[in-house]
């Protein structure tokens, strides 16, 4: 008994001296720890988020445009077709894409059934102009006898009629020597004006009728594009106007307005204003039939920008971040407008000392703390 009692009595000993340790060793460690945190919360300063580059609003020279689409097609495109009937096509001389002059020869028909013709024709004017040549002198010998008496004057009637009758004749060979002249130079299918041919369906050996089409020109090798502008933005283009025609592949080439339509659609409330596109050939990227964008350069106005790397898109809007004198920055939703190289116009008022956050814009939110350090010398940041 007296064993166990001193066992126990050694671990109730023990059990306490660890307790008291335990609790020494915690009142001990909280107050110094306590005073500590509020101490150090104290001295350290906040600590920037991100570290930036910033850059002030410029006034720039901007231009003015206005935007439309529309269809290219030719100024002019001519129809060439076969004045001769029944002739066999012989030769043709052209193809799609071919620069042509005016008068110059496209295509042949077989020739030898008109020459014939015209040996014919050239046979029946000497046959019409010798029987006129005889009745002419047996008018002229009854005139001289009318004075004698020795024939009638019906006689006389008679061989004038004749003479007349002859001399009709001659002028009707002569006629139709003349029209198949005509068929003989219509063998040749001759270019009504300069261009590019730009259609063909002569087919050799083929026997085409009168009116029959063989080619398409685009006069002059100009294109034009066809622009749809609304009535409202109507009175901002004249004619004159310079444009700038885009295609879907991204060929760009200058042109100007040439004419403005009449009247306006009243399906669409809009009018076509015509632009000239010239020298076909050397835009090579933009075809007759294409649908196309284009710009009018309606002139130039000056313009509140910053750096496009400065614009946050958040929630579907534009922002800025604008520097405060503290280095915190504040969000500001903005309207945007024109974009020229790397600068984009601000139609949002902005203050007066305004600077906004340019490299690092997109990885900050309204309020934080920045450091901001000298803009680098890159594409990014120069005016």
């Amino acid at each position: 008994m007296k064993r166990m009692k001193r066992s126990t009595l050694v671990i109730v000993l023990a059990v306490v001296v660890l307790l008291a340790a335990a609790a020494f060793m915690f009142s001990r460690g909280k107050p110094e720890g306590a005073a500590a945190k509020p101490k150090d919360a104290a001295a350290a300063p906040a600590k920037p988020a991100l570290t930036v580059t910033v850059a002030k609003p410029e006034t720039s020279e901007l231009t003015v445009t206005l935007a439309a689409n529309g269809n290219v097609a030719a100024w002019q495109e001519a129809s060439i077709g076969s004045e001769s009937n029944g002739l066999r096509l012989a030769e043709v001389r052209v193809n799609v894409g071919d620069v042509v002059k005016k008068g110059q020869v496209l295509a042949t028909f077989s020739a030898e059934t008109v020459q014939a013709d015209v040996a014919q024709a050239r046979a029946s004017l000497a046959e019409a102009k010798a029987t006129a040549a005889d009745a002419a002198g047996n008018a002229a010998r009854a005139r001289t006898l009318q004075a004698t008496g020795a024939l009638s004057q019906q006689q006389i009637n008679q061989y004038q009629t004749t003479e007349q009758t002859a001399k009709a004749r001659v002028e009707a060979a002569e006629a139709v020597l003349a029209a198949q002249q005509v068929r003989g130079r219509n063998t040749q299918v001759l270019a009504p004006d300069d261009g590019v041919i730009s259609s063909r369906t002569a087919t050799v050996g083929s026997v085409l009728s009168a009116g029959t089409e063989l080619f398409r020109l685009i006069r002059q090798g100009r294109l034009e594009w066809r622009a749809e502008v609304t009535s409202a933005e109507l009175s901002r283009v004249a004619v004159g106007t310079p444009a700038i025609v885009i295609s879907a592949s991204g060929a760009q080439v200058s042109g100007k307005v040439r004419s403005i339509a009449p009247t306006v659609d009243p399906q669409t409330r809009a009018a076509l204003v015509y632009v000239d596109i010239p020298n076909v050939l050397e835009n090579t990227g933009i075809k007759a039939g294409m649908f196309a964008r284009g710009d009018f350069q309606l002139g130039r106005s000056s313009a509140l920008t910053v750096p496009q790397a400065s614009i946050v898109p958040r929630d579907g809007f534009n922002h800025l971040l604008l520097l405060q004198p503290d280095n915190r920055v504040a969000q500001l939703k903005v309207e945007t407008s024109r974009r020229v190289g790397d600068r984009v116009e601000i139609t949002t008022r902005l203050p007066a000392d305004a600077r906004v956050v340019v490299q690092g814009a997109g990885f900050l939110n309204d309020g934080d703390l920045v450091r901001v350090v000298d803009a680098l010398p890159n594409k990014e940041q120069r005016p």
